[in-house]
């Protein structure tokens, strides 16, 4: 086993162990973490589809969505911001180039919430179309509850043309971009049909049928991992038989080697000595 001491067998080693650590301790785990939170998000959603629109003001009653109500139907009473419309960009719907149209409404008792209205077609990513424009006056909208969402490069907003442009659905940067106050943390996803309403945001999860969903990756990475760790014996063990098996025929040979020079010797005895 001295040749496991060898560097090229210790980086071998080092890879190998690294990588079933790695599958057993990283990558399973974060699998199973996010079909944990996949189920969560498909019984949320059940269960908000379940349950009937109630208005935001008793489900948001202070300046934040809480985590435990995401998912759940609304109904928002109030007057749209048009002037403070933002985009979200970097969008795809069905495999094209979009962005997503966040329009903030003044509640009854002045808070703001901001309403995605949903989706429109960018061409080919490079230029924002027209959108069309909210209506005036109070409208009664319905809709879903969700959570901001975080651009983790903090990316600033810019404005293209007319339109004020940003990289996240996030209350916050809407806010911070536009100025406004009184904005709730979180925002409303239209359903269908409603006032002002553009091409809606499908509410949708992978379903728990499908047939690769995380567990089973995290179940491939353990394979994986055992995979690797019985591949490790194999070539360690073929290694020795290999050794094994050049030691053998080194020996055959000196035996052999052994064997000859012996029978020399006795020939050259049996010349050397005197004849009667």
């Amino acid at each position: 086993m001295r040749f496991l001491l060898r560097p090229g067998w210790i980086a071998f080693v080092v890879v190998v162990i690294g990588f079933v650590v790695a599958c057993y301790t990283l990558l399973a785990p974060w699998q199973f973490d996010r079909e944990g939170q996949r189920q969560a998000q498909e019984r949320a959603i059940a269960e908000a589809n379940a349950t009937p629109p109630v208005p935001f003001e008793s489900l948001v009653p202070g300046g934040s969505v809480a985590a435990a109500d995401e998912w759940r139907q609304v109904t928002v009473t109030g007057q749209y911001l048009p002037a403070d419309e933002a985009l979200v960009r970097l969008r795809v719907v069905d495999g094209k180039p979009a962005s997503e149209v966040l329009t903030p409404v003044r509640l009854g008792d002045g808070r703001v919430v901001v309403v995605d209205r949903g989706s429109i077609a960018a061409d080919e990513g490079q230029t924002v179309p027209d959108v069309a424009p909210a209506p005036a006056g109070p409208v009664t909208l319905s809709g879903r509850l969700r959570l901001n969402e975080t651009d983790g490069t903090g990316r600033a907003p810019l404005v293209d043309g007319s339109h004020l442009q940003i990289y996240a659905a996030d209350s916050r940067s809407l806010a911070a971009a536009t100025g406004l106050s009184d904005v709730v943390e979180g925002y409303v996803v239209l359903a269908p049909g409603q006032p002002g309403v553009l091409t809606p945001i499908p509410i949708s999860t992978p379903s728990s049928a499908a047939p690769f969903t995380n567990g089973s990756y995290a179940l491939q990475w353990l394979t994986f991992g055992a995979i690797a760790l019985l591949a490790l014996g194999y070539f360690v063990r073929l290694e020795m038989l290999q050794r094994r098996g050049r030691r053998e025929r080194r020996e055959r040979r000196a035996d052999l080697r052994d064997a000859l020079s012996g029978r020399d010797m006795e020939q050259e005895q049996d010349q050397a000595e005197p004849r009667p």
